[in-house]
């Protein structure tokens, strides 16, 4: 498996990187999302026959490993085109590739997903929002809660992971639905957040939310293989945003530790700052390689290579961006928390990168158990 890049892709982060510095910190999250859509690095993952650009995950995490590191991230790319984009691109029928696939492409329609739910946690064997047919109709009833579902306020469906029960067992199995973001009996309450994100997070209720038949994604029997065709792509592209966020705190305390002078020499020049910074920088280049090599298996339709290598490479991104934050903010001293250099913000934001859409502690459950055949604790 190769480990460089190829010329395509060094040429895609050069120049999502220069769009990166024309947006900056202080980025619009809108204007952002339509020149990226323009340029056509919203889609790059998603079929050439549906508007896309033929790629895979590989483009698509250099895209938002780049905008992390110019400091303005666009956390629906994880959401729209990589989870959505995908499950609808691998599984969807004809008629809802043609509906979706193009506007996500441009960007003229997004997508949320929901699979959190207040009782779940990280069980996704707990997950009661169930669906049930109609006999009469054929119709879909969906009906249960979610939470912590990011964007749905923008998205213009939200797709959802509910479960049936299988006719032949009697056991629920999960499944994916599109809901429109105005289907009755669909209602969102915003989560106070201490997080500022441009990007809100929501609990959904689904209240005997009414579907036609055609909102189901994919096989109804499919089950796991549909889901984790979108968690994947999910855990690689976390990695890809947290790695850039650790780029650009750790770009902003080597700046800074390169000018700073307190004695006669600049502060970068002694060894309790550098080496920590250095060590920073190496965290995060083996990260970043351990996220390419789960994006190319993902790409390469080993799913199940790829699902040990995407929880490996956003561990290790998540452990890489908090320390990556923690040292480019105390290289900072007191100005590491002041608004002017940006940084005091993302101390909260890194941690995000440990937490969702899976802890370090189930990835290490999942190490433990798949990789090295532990006994399971739980």
């Amino acid at each position: 498996m190769p480990t460089i890049e190829t010329d395509e892709h060094k040429a895609l982060r050069s120049a999502v990187a220069a769009l990166g510095k024309r947006h900056g910190r202080a980025y619009d999250r809108e204007a952002l999302w339509s020149e990226a859509a323009k340029l056509g690095y919203l889609g790059v993952n998603l079929p050439e026959a549906y508007g896309g650009g033929g790629g895979g995950i590989s483009e698509l995490s250099i895209v938002l490993e780049e905008l992390g590191a110019a400091g303005c991230p666009l956390l629906m790319l994880v959401v729209s085109p990589a989870i959505c984009g995908t499950v609808i691109a691998r599984f969807g029928t004809d008629a809802q590739k043609q509906h979706w696939l193009p506007a996500l492409a441009d960007g003229s329609r997004l997508m949320a997903f929901g699979i959190t739910e207040p009782d779940a946690g990280s069980n996704s064997h707990r997950i009661t929002t169930t669906a049930r047919r109609d006999e009469d109709t054929g119709d879909w009833i969906l009906k249960g809660r979610k939470v912590f579902i990011s964007g749905v306020d923008l998205a213009d469906a939200t797709l959802i992971v509910g479960r049936t029960e299988d006719a032949r067992t009697g056991r629920l199995k999960p499944c994916l639905f599109i809901v429109p973001r105005d289907a009755p009996g669909f209602t969102r309450q915003p989560i106070d957040m201490e997080l500022n994100a441009a990007e809100k997070q929501f609990e959904l209720t689904l209240d005997d939310v009414r579907l036609p038949a055609d909102a189901l994604v994919g096989d109804e029997d499919a089950g796991l293989l549909q889901l984790f065709a979108g968690l994947n792509p999910e855990r690689i592209m976390t990695a890809a945003f947290a790695i850039g966020m650790g780029r650009y705190a750790l770009a902003k305390a080597v700046e800074y530790a390169r000018d700073r002078q307190v004695w006669d020499t600049p502060i970068g020049a002694h060894q309790a700052i550098a080496h920590p910074l250095a060590q920073a920088h190496i965290d995060l280049e083996l990260a970043r390689l351990m996220m390419q090599k789960a994006a190319r298996l993902y790409d390469a339709g080993d799913d199940m290579g790829a699902g040990e290598a995407a929880n490996m490479a956003k561990y290790a991104a998540g452990e890489a961006c908090v320390k990556a934050v923690d040292q480019a903010v105390h290289t900072l001293g007191g100005n590491g928390l002041t608004r002017e250099f940006g940084l005091a913000s993302l101390i909260t934001a890194a941690r995000v990168a440990r937490i969702a859409p899976v802890s370090r502690e189930m990835i290490l459950n999942y190490v433990s158990h798949q990789t090295l055949g532990l006994p399971k604790s739980y």
